[in-house]
Order: structure tokens, then sequence, then C-alpha cells
């Protein structure tokens, strides 16, 4: 009991020594996520508070490049690409780093988003785009530093960096029109090969209507590539599980040398055993 004790105890000292303290941080960390028109765009950044301090012209000095928030980088994530100020920035990650002034704020995307605050060295081959966003008095203040995704429309949104009584706004738009028009003309086609692969495949592994699979398979190989050995793999099960063996064998002798040219040996595999199992090899 006495050796019981003593582990016990050891290990209760051990837990306390390796446990760390929660407490609230002073500059709270927060994400955003906003669908601009068919664009995600999100944000991730620590919001500093004001706690009394005089905030431009000081605490964050004038003319001189500012991590625009606190703690780590200040992330902005696009799914799509966006048009800056007349300039494209690619789809991606990017650290926002900010040169304030009294009457403008330049605002730099930084393709390296992994830093603490600034960089150590700042590197200008990564800053792979740069705006001057616009500066307005508030006729109030905003106690904790505050980046807002607004003035929403189809094809554009603005970044709205607020703290204390000063907000610094930037433009961007997105490739609405562009992907929407594509949505409509690929709708309006009817579907894909891929499509009629994926409904195949999925009323063949489903048990459901095996003629209605047979006709979109052929339908994927007649709009796709034919001797897509995937494919091809597909149809011989489906005519095999109707009956159709010379069509079954025909496919799967097809999607076998077409697998072969193409050194996937699990398809090559597959499909042997399935000639064997229907007295074809």
């Amino acid at each position: 009991m006495k050796k019981l004790f003593l582990f016990l105890c050891t290990a209760g000292i051990m837990s306390a020594t390796q446990a760390q303290v929660q407490a609230p941080q002073p500059s709270p960390f927060t994400k955003i996520e906003q669908k601009v028109g068919l664009t995600d765009v999100s944000l991730e950044y620590s919001r500093p508070g004001m706690r009394d301090r005089e905030i431009f012209g000081n605490l964050v000095p004038y003319g001189k490049v500012w991590r625009t928030g606190a703690n780590e980088n200040t992330k902005i994530t696009f799914s799509d690409n966006v048009t800056i100020q007349g300039e494209e920035l690619k789809a991606g990650t990017y650290a926002i780093y900010t040169i304030p002034k009294e009457d403008q704020w330049e605002v730099m995307f930084y393709s390296d988003a992994n830093n603490w605050g600034n960089p150590a060295e700042w590197d200008k081959d990564k800053v792979a785009l740069k705006a001057m966003a616009e500066v307005m008095e508030l006729p109030f203040e905003m106690e904790t530093f505050t980046i807002m995704i607004d003035d929403l429309k189809n094809d554009s949104a603005a970044l709205n960096f607020v703290w204390a009584n000063t907000v610094a706004s930037l433009s961007f738009k997105v490739p609405t029109e562009e992907k929407t028009m594509a949505s409509i003309e690929k709708t309006m086609k009817g579907p894909g090969a891929n499509d009629y692969f994926a409904a195949a495949t999925y009323y063949h592994d489903s048990n459901k209507d095996l003629e209605q699979a047979y006709k979109w398979i052929n339908k994927s190989l007649e709009l796709g590539n034919p001797d897509a050995f995937w494919i091809l793999r597909k149809k011989s099960l489906i005519a095999a599980d109707l009956g159709k063996k010379e069509e079954a064998i025909a496919a799967a002798k097809k999607s076998l040398a077409e697998a072969e040219k193409a050194g996937n040996q699990d398809y090559v595999k597959m499909n042997k055993d399935s000639l064997k199992e229907w007295g074809a090899m």
C-alpha cells in the first residue's frame, strides 16, 4: 500500500507539473467565412483592443508595416482568383500586411502566411499584390480591431479594417459571371460522361434498375473516352449482371488491355479474375 500511495502521489505531482494554465488571450482569435457570389472567402485573425491607448500614429505607427492585427498572421483565403484594383490575385491563402497612413493604407497580400507578426526578413517577391485602401473617419470609436467583409454584391465585396475611429476599405471582385455562365452552359448541354458514369455506378452498386445503369454506362463511354478502363470495367460488371455474357467479356477484355497500357495493376487483376470466373481465360 505504501508503494501504491507513493506512486499515486508522484503521478499527481507530474500531472500538476505538466498542466497548463488556461486564461483568455488579450487579443482573442476569430475566424469568419463569407460567400461572395460563388466564391468562398475566409478570414483568420486576432483582435487587439484599444484599452485607452492612442492607436494610429502611436501604437500603430504611420508609414511602417503593420501585422494588421495581433499574434500570428492575419490570413485571408479566396477559393477563386479575385481582382483587386484591376490586378488578379490567385486563389489561395495570404497574410495581410498593411502600411497605415492618415489618408490611405497600403494593403499587401503576402504569400507566406506562417509568420508570427511581421516576417523576420521581408521578401518583396512574396508580395502577391499591393493595393491602396481608402481611409475614412468614423463618428464613433471601435474598441476592438475588426475586419469585416462588407458591401456584399453578386460580383464584389469590400474588406473593411476598422479600429479606433478609422476604417480603411478595399474592394475586390469575384468571378461570379464566369462561374455562373460556365455552369449554365454545362447544364444546358446536359449531363457529361462523368455524370453518367457516377449515376450508372450508383445504380449498379445499389442493386437498382440495371437496364438504366446499362444505358447510362454506354452513354458515358459515348460522350467520354471509349477506352477508359475504369468505365469499361463497370460496363462489364453491369452487362454480366444482366446476363449479357458476351458483352461483359468483350468489355472486360478491352478494360484489361487498356489497364495494362496504363500500368494499373489493380484493374488488370480485377479484369483477369472476372474473365476467369466467366470462363474466358
